[in-house]
């Protein structure tokens, strides 16, 4: 007589739908994959770590592709930032703009499974890194560029590469994460005011008096 397979179970005591062990699923394989990365990670454990067969894990996700393009789709959402941020972008409100998105990253109960697994996979040289770069962040790099560009046009920035800008911006937010998610360096301020002068130094900068820009040896202001 077969064996049959337990199935996994609510806390309420039901079977879990198809829906709930995909959502396991992709939960189990993305903090495997951020644990040990891509290339450490087996199919036999997200089943394993799932509380499922492993012949479950193939029904849900045929190819690895398949596996890594929901794990997207669940960790890298870009429309629960963009779509609030819509009005603070009509209105014009840069402090509110940049705000919001230091906020999205920089909060306590963010989640570094995802930026864990972003590392392994460009660390391995893994399709997930350049599926994520293609889909999702060179699309919010682009939004916000557009965005400073409209400033620049608009009068309200100085004149700057507007890529370039959105760049160096995302970058002081992703490395406060690297120091404080990865390295485990203690933050000496909080979350909130920590945004807020992130967001200050951005928009308005160090300096009291115009900065001096040397060019070819000559000062130019």
């Amino acid at each position: 007589m077969k064996k049959r397979v337990a199935q996994p179970v609510k806390e309420n005591g039901r079977r879990a739908s198809g829906q709930d062990r995909q959502a396991s699923l992709i939960a189990a394989a993305a903090t495997l994959f951020a644990a040990k990365g891509f290339n450490g990670t087996t199919t036999k454990e997200i089943a394993k770590a799932a509380g499922v067969s492993e012949a479950l894990v193939f029904k849900h996700f045929p190819t690895k592709r398949r596996l890594y393009a929901a794990i997207l789709a669940e960790k890298a959402s870009l429309n629960e930032l963009l779509e609030p941020m819509e009005a603070a972008v009509k209105a014009r409100d840069d402090h509110r703009v940049f705000t919001m998105i230091a906020r999205y990253r920089i909060r306590p109960d963010v989640d570094s499974t995802f930026l864990r697994l972003l590392l392994f996979s460009a660390l391995e040289g893994h399709e997930l890194s350049e599926m994520f770069f293609g889909k999702h962040l060179k699309v919010f790099y682009d939004h916000l560029a557009s965005y400073i560009r409209i400033r620049i046009e608009e009068g309200a920035f100085k004149p700057a590469d507007p890529l370039l800008a959105a760049r160096a911006f995302i970058g002081v937010v992703v490395h406060h994460r690297l120091l404080h998610e990865i390295f485990n360096i203690p933050m000496h301020q909080s979350h909130e005011d920590t945004v807020a002068t992130y967001v200050d130094l951005f928009l308005t900068g160090l300096s009291k008096v115009p900065a001096i820009r040397r060019t070819s040896g000559r000062a130019t202001p």
